[in-house]
C-alpha cells in the first residue's frame, strides 16, 4: 500500500542504466499534508487526555490542580516544539525545491521566523534560569530579530519597488488601490495604539520576565496550532480554519492585559509571514499579519470589566468576538485593495466579504473551547492572579 502511494508521486524516466525514479517538487507538500493531519490527531487525542486526566485530579484531590496545569502546559509545550520544527523543516525544503529559497523576500522570512522561534525558545530557558539570564537573554534575542526584521522589511521594499510582487501574483495595484491599503494600515494601527494605550493603562505589571517568557510560550503553542489545520477549509489565497490555533494568545491577553496581548499578537503575526506568504504590497502584508492578528489582543478588553466578574465566559467570549471583528476587517481591507484581480463576483467588497467570512469558523472555535477552559474555578482564579498586583521579583 505505501509502495503504491509512494508511486503515486514518483516520476518514472529513462536514464543511461536503465529505469530511474525522480520525486518531483510535490512530495514536500505531500508530506506536510500528511505530518499535519498525523499531528491535527495528535492534538485532539492529547487534549481529550489532558483534560481527562485534569477532572480525575480535580475530583480526587483539588488543590493538586495548579500543579497538574503546570504539567499539562509543559506536555503542550513540547508537543508545540516537536509541530513547529518539523513543520517548519518541511517549508524550508519546500521552498528550497521550488527556487523561494533563493528569492529576495522568502530567503530573509525564512530567516525571520527561524530567528524568532529561537528566540522564544531562549527567551523562555533564561527565564528559567533566573532574571540575570533572562536579562540576557532578552537582550541577545530581541537584537536578532529586530536585525532579521529590518532585512526582511528592506528585501520587501526593494521587491515591491522593482515590480516583482504583482508580476509574481498576478495583481495591478492601482493608484487608488494604493492609497487604500496604506489609510487601511494607518487607521487599523491607530485603532490598536489607542486600545494599548487607553485600556492597557491599569495593567498592573510591565513587561517583566514572566509576562515576557509567557508570551513565549502562547505565540509557540498558537504557531504550532496554526499548522494543524481542519481538513478542506484550507483557502486558494491563504486562509484557513485551525482547530483554535489563537486560543494561547487570546488567553495571554486575558490574563496580561491588552497591551500585551496586542505585541504578543503582532509577533505572531510576523510568523504567519513564514507559514502562508501571498506578499503583493508592503501595507498588504501588514494587514494580512501583525495588524490582523494584532487584534486578538483585544480578546482582554473585558477582563476587568466589573459587571461581568462573575462570568469570566462571557468576559473571555466578547473580546475574543471584539478581536476576530478587527482582524475580518484588517482581511477585508487587503482583499479589496490588493486582490482585486482574484474576484469571482461583480462586487470586490462582497467578494472580500464572503472570503474572508472562515475568520468567524476559525473564532466559533476559539470562543467554544476558551468558554470550556473558563469555566474552570481554578484556571480563572489562577489567571486573574497574573494581573492583579505588581510583580516585585521571579
Amino acid at each position: 500500500m505505501f509502495g503504491s502511494l509512494l508511486a503515486s508521486y514518483t516520476e518514472v524516466i529513462e536514464t543511461a542504466d536503465g529505469k530511474g525514479y525522480v520525486y518531483p517538487d510535490v512530495w514536500t507538500e505531500f508530506a506536510k499534508n500528511n505530518l499535519a493531519n498525523i499531528f491535527f490527531y495528535a492534538a485532539i487525542v492529547l487534549a481529550v487526555l489532558l483534560v481527562a486526566v485534569g477532572i480525575a485530579v480535580r475530583m480526587k484531590k483539588e488543590e493538586a490542580l495548579p500543579s497538574y496545569l503546570k504539567v499539562a502546559v509543559s506536555l503542550a509545550c513540547g508537543f508545540s516544539a516537536t509541530v513547529i520544527l518539523a513543520m517548519l523543516s518541511l517549508e524550508f525544503l519546500e521552498m528550497q525545491e521550488k527556487g523561494y529559497i533563493f528569492d529576495l523576500v522568502f530567503q530573509p522570512s525564512v530567516v525571520l521566523g527561524a530567528t524568532v522561534v529561537l528566540a522564544i525558545a531562549a527567551t523562555y530557558l533564561c527565564y528559567l534560569f533566573g532574571e540575570k539570564a533572562f536579562r540576557i537573554g532578552k537582550a541577545v534575542s530581541l537584537s536578532a530579530v529586530g536585525a532579521a526584521l529590518v532585512a526582511l522589511l528592506v528585501c520587501i521594499g526593494v521587491y515591491y519597488a522593482n515590480g516583482s510582487a504583482e508580476e509574481n501574483n498576478g495583481a495591478t495595484i492601482t493608484v487608488g488601490e494604493n492609497v487604500g491599503l496604506y489609510v487601511g494600515a494607518l487607521v487599523l494601527i491607530g485603532i490598536l495604539l489607542f486600545a494599548a494605550l487607553f485600556f492597557g493603562r491599569k495593567d498592573k505589571r510591565g513587561f517583566d520576565s514572566k509576562s515576557i517568557a509567557y508570551a513565549a510560550v502562547c505565540i509557540a503553542m498558537s504557531f504550532a496550532l496554526s499548522y494543524l489545520k481542519i481538513p478542506g477549509l484550507t483557502l486558494p489565497q491563504g486562509g484557513s480554519v485551525t482547530i483554535a490555533s489563537l486560543l494561547p494568545l487570546a488567553v495571554y491577553s486575558y490574563m496580561f492585559g491588552v497591551k500585551k496581548g496586542i505585541f504578543a499578537g503582532f509577533i505572531y503575526g510576523i510568523l504567519q509571514i513564514v507559514q502562508d506568504p501571498w506578499l503583493i504590497h508592503p501595507a498588504q502584508i501588514l494587514l494580512d499579519y501583525p495588524i490582523a492578528f494584532a487584534g486578538i489582543g483585544l480578546a482582554g478588553l473585558f477582563a476587568h470589566f466589573k459587571p461581568l466578574e462573575k462570568l469570566p465566559q462571557l468576559q473571555f467570549a466578547l473580546g475574543t468576538i471584539l478581536g476576530s471583528l478587527f482582524r475580518f476587517a484588517s482581511h477585508v481591507l487587503s482583499g479589496v485593495f490588493a486582490f482585486s484581480e482574484y474576484s469571482t463576483l461583480d462586487s470586490v467588497w462582497a467578494y472580500s466579504l464572503a472570503y474572508n467570512s472562515f475568520v468567524f469558523v476559525d473564532i466559533a472555535i476559539v470562543v467554544v473551547v476558551g468558554i470550556l477552559v473558563f469555566s474552570s474555578k481554578t484556571f480563572v482564579r489562577e489567571a486573574r492572579k497574573l494581573n492583579s498586583v505588581k510583580e516585585t521579583s521571579d
